[in-house]
């Protein structure tokens, strides 16, 4: 396995799970599920199953480098890839693909987000075995396309096209999020996946693509390859990385490609985006139907379908009469807001940081 690697996406705000999740901590180093792992933390245990944990990078922003060490103290400084600005998905992958290249120009890489559910593991890294195996003899830009359970709104999706292998397709479309109507369509059609926004591939043909569909970024990271992975790079990166087009991988290169392929999955898999799809995979009450995810001392009356955290366990937390609400509080801020409304949290944030400065954010 030495030519395998993992890179772990762990650099966003996550300002949809304020105000647990805040720009100083994001919710990728939080323990949402009171379970003594964080989300990056969980997601590195999983990949350190069938990866060596050297050959498993993590890609944040400068700013949570203490974070991430602080999580993880037996990783090496290198294995820590810091960009100084958000720049989204496709600038970040790059990043990765280019440093990992100069450590092993055979490499075949996983990248995924931090803060992904998986509930059946095994059957998953089962999976991610074979999709390395699919890389190694195919030019081919994997990724996952996950069954659909439930006409979700809040996932882009995946259409395949012609069957190449067992579980493997071409992809015919990426689509973005539907809505209600068109997302019950497309669980009715078995060609249609839940896009995972995980990817696996050799590392050579994903620079490939990187030239070919984002020359901008390739020509920035070409300048300095004598660069990469020597003392040099961090100030190289810090050159470069502002100048880089701020886009997602699936934008500017995945819809583009001729040469993108799926792996179709039934593992249990969440995207813990916003606190409805929390909602949607934690532990509710039997009555009420109430998520609570942290606080000793919670009562609720006449109160259902709420997604609750209060991260004071020594405070009394009594709530009445409310019906899909998200309730939270963490450090300084209480939240109180419709489920079906949390699209707006963060225009919430700006109203917060407009009014009261930015303590509360």
């Amino acid at each position: 396995m030495k030519d395998t690697y993992c890179v772990i996406m762990s650099g966003g705000i996550g300002s949809r799970f304020w105000p647990f999740s805040r720009e100083s901590r994001p919710k990728q180093f939080l323990d949402f599920f009171g379970n003594g792992q964080s989300f990056l933390q969980k997601t590195v245990e999983r990949f350190a199953r069938i990866i060596p944990f050297e050959n498993i990078y993590i890609v944040t922003n400068q700013l949570y480098a203490s974070l991430v060490k602080e999580q993880f103290p037996q990783l090496r400084d290198e294995q820590v890839l810091l960009e100084p600005v958000r720049r989204n998905t496709a600038p970040c992958i790059a990043y990765a693909a280019y440093h990992i290249r100069a450590v092993n120009p055979n490499a075949n890489i996983v990248v995924a987000p931090s803060d992904h559910l998986i509930k059946k593991e095994d059957e998953f890294l089962e999976a991610i075995k074979k999709g390395f195996e699919f890389v190694k003899t195919h030019k081919a830009l994997l990724t996952l396309g996950i069954k659909t359970t439930r006409p979700a709104t809040e996932y882009g999706y995946l259409q395949s096209d012609e069957k190449i292998a067992d579980g493997f397709f071409k992809v015919k479309t990426f689509v973005e999020k539907p809505d209600l109507e068109l997302a019950a369509k497309f669980h009715a059609n078995e060609e249609f996946f839940w896009n995972s926004g995980l990817f696996i591939w050799n590392v050579n043909t994903i620079l490939d693509a990187v030239h070919t569909y984002l020359p901008d970024i390739a020509d920035l990271f070409d300048t300095g390859l004598d660069k990469l992975n020597t003392p040099d790079e961090q100030a190289f990166i810090g050159s470069i990385f502002d100048r880089c087009t701020d886009i997602s991988i699936d934008y500017g290169l995945m819809e583009k490609a001729k040469n993108v392929y799926m792996l179709s999955l039934d593992v249990g898999w969440a995207d813990l985006g916003t606190w409805g799809s929390v909602f949607e995979e934690a532990a509710r009450t039997p009555i009420d139907n109430n998520a609570i995810l942290k606080g000793s001392k919670i009562l609720t009356f006449n109160t259902s379908d709420c997604i609750i955290g209060i991260d004071k366990p020594e405070r009394l937390t009594v709530i009445q009469g409310l019906t899909g609400y998200i309730v939270v509080e963490s450090d300084n801020v209480l939240l109180i807001c419709k489920k079906e409304e949390e699209a707006e949290i963060p225009q919430l944030i700006e109203a917060a940081k407009k009014g009261y400065g930015g303590v509360f954010i």
